[in-house]
């Protein structure tokens, strides 16, 4: 019997799961959900810009094995979309322009030899690492930036306060270790990004302190009308206030 050149043919799989933990740690964990979200909605306005996290990159057409996974990825001039699996050949060559690494003593040669070569002959332009519990990486927090087919530090600097701060080109937004946890901020405004569950925080606490306000405000003498404009609620909202009080 004579096989068809179809049937000859094998599928070629791409995993989109090694069965492994997310993280191996809860700070690895919290930080890579952390720096995902927080990018995530800074860059929400911008539809070619992709942002993601422990997805299984594939770089070479037909060779599963040709994988990385980074915690963190930031990826421009693509689609904002949802996705199994990032590969390349599907994205027009598109490689990621920043990565960030949550690493520790476990990951560190994957993370020191391994990846840096993957990535620079990738392309990827800024490779970034994070140590949240100080197990190698002395200051916790580096990053490198791609000059001629090779990594070279990033330098930091130390705020007045203390702090270290390194910026980002690719993102324009500085990476900081504030008490040894990694957050991101905006150079131009100085505001710390927020995840998902800190912003609903943020919105809550700021809805307290406004309904706090009220009766103070009342109490010199203002009318519900004047506080109500003062403090950007409804004259609805503050009657109500009133009365349940």
């Amino acid at each position: 019997m004579t096989l068809s050149s179809n049937q000859l043919k094998t599928e070629i799989i791409y995993p989109v799961s090694d069965g492994q933990p997310m993280a191996e740690s809860d700070p690895a964990r919290d930080y890579l959900i952390y720096s995902v979200e927080a990018l995530d909605i800074y860059f929400q306005d911008r539809q070619d810009v992709y942002v993601s996290g422990n997805m299984f990159i594939y770089y070479k057409k037909g060779v599963p094995s040709a994988v990385v996974a980074p915690d963190v990825f930031v990826v421009f001039g693509v689609d904002k979309k949802k996705r199994l699996t990032y590969k390349l050949w599907q994205e027009e060559g598109k490689v990621p322009s920043f990565i960030l690494e949550i690493t520790s003593a476990t990951t560190q040669e994957n993370d020191e030899t391994e990846k840096p070569l993957k990535y620079a002959a990738l392309g990827v332009q800024e490779y970034f690492q994070y140590d949240p519990i100080g197990d190698y990486l002395n200051p916790r927090l580096k990053g490198v930036n791609l000059l001629k087919g090779k990594y070279q530090p990033i330098v930091s600097n130390t705020l007045l306060d203390g702090v270290l701060s390194i910026h980002s080109e690719v993102l324009g937004l500085d990476l900081r270790l504030i008490d040894g946890e990694l957050r991101f901020y905006d150079p131009q405004t100085g505001k710390k990004l927020l995840s998902h569950k800190e912003t609903e925080q943020a919105r809550l606490q700021a809805e307290q302190a406004r309904r706090d306000a009220i009766p103070r405000l009342l109490e010199l003498g203002l009318s519900v009308e004047q506080v109500a404009g003062a403090l950007g609620l409804s004259v609805e909202e503050v009657r109500k206030f009133v009365q349940e009080g």
